[in-house]
């Protein structure tokens, strides 16, 4: 003879934390926000098959500063040693998105550092209040 159990699970009463007033009034509310930058890629492809990818090692580096955003996500392209097919001629499109840039960025680099020849450098993009830029990758 077998008997069934059931499990009552008994939750006791949340708790909630103190909170230091003057600590939180102090807190500036626009540096609590995630903020990211994201980056439309434009790529001619001038032949049939082409071959291309993103490299982990891609920075959007501050042109005031040594503040540099990570590369955070890419779509519609693959990660270095994966290579994404462009399978016709025309413009491929894919974008990036990086961590946030300093507030006080007013222009910022776009590199894709790599032990290799072929990365690219694109310099002096003006930041806007999007945070969203459409770039030609040569």
């Amino acid at each position: 003879m077998s008997s069934i159990h059931s499990a009552v699970e008994v939750k006791e009463p949340a708790v909630k934390p103190k909170v230091d007033v003057e600590t939180l009034t102090s807190i500036d509310p626009a540096s609590l926000e995630d903020s990211y930058v994201y980056v439309h890629c434009h790529f001619e492809n001038t032949s049939t098959d082409m071959l291309i990818r993103i490299w982990r090692t891609t920075f959007l580096t501050d042109r005031d500063s040594t503040a540099r955003s990570q590369l955070v996500h890419a779509e519609n392209i693959s990660f270095a040693p994966q290579w994404t097919i462009i399978p016709r001629r025309g413009d491929f499109t894919f974008l990036l998105i990086f961590e946030g840039l300093p507030k006080s960025c007013l222009m910022f680099d776009m590199i894709e550092e790599i032990s290799q020849p072929g990365g690219f450098h694109i310099k002096s993009i003006k930041r806007n209040e999007t945070d969203v830029y459409h770039i030609d990758i040569p």
